[in-house]
Formats: C-alpha cells, structure tokens, sequence
C-alpha cells in the first residue's frame, strides 16, 4: 500500500490546481484548505480537475465520490486520493 509520503500527493494535486488556474491567467497562492471555486475554477475546470486527477494517479475516481465536498479543495482531493491509492480495487496500472 502506497502512502502519502511516497506519492507526493499534495504536491501532485496542488501542481495540477495551479495548471488549470494559470490556464485561466489566474496567478494567486492557493492554500490547501482554500475552496478552489472561491480561488477562480469554475464547475468546468473542476471536471477537468477531477479527469487531470485520474490520469495523474492513474485511478478511477467511482460515480459516488465525484462530489463537490471531494473536490472543494486541495485538502480534500488529496484525502480523496490517498483513500483510492489506498484500495487495490480502486487503483490502476
């Protein structure tokens, strides 16, 4: 089982915000407690958001954890994240 230090996930998910807001030439820090909607992503960007985390893990995120409370920030993603890598079910590759 792969734990948070070997991953780097908050590191990874916190890259991947940062991506997606200077796509939107958003240049602010972003905390890891900091709602990512209130940061600047829309709903769109957060769908993007949850795909960039799939590929990024190389996971599958099930229908009932794409939420909005998953995905409100980078704290919670990465929780969400280290919950899946957690579950050999859950993991891919």
């Amino acid at each position: 089982m792969l734990d948070r230090t070997d991953i780097g996930s908050t590191k990874r998910v916190t890259r991947l915000v940062r991506e997606l807001l200077a796509k939107r030439s958003i240049d602010r820090p972003v905390g890891n407690d900091d709602s990512l909607t209130e940061c600047g992503l829309s709903s769109l960007d957060i769908v993007n958001l949850m795909l960039g985390v799939e590929a990024e893990f190389s996971i599958k995120i099930p229908d009932r954890d794409m939420t909005p409370s998953n995905f409100r920030s980078i704290a919670q993603i990465d929780r969400l994240v280290c919950a899946l890598l957690g579950d050999g079910q859950t993991a891919r590759g």
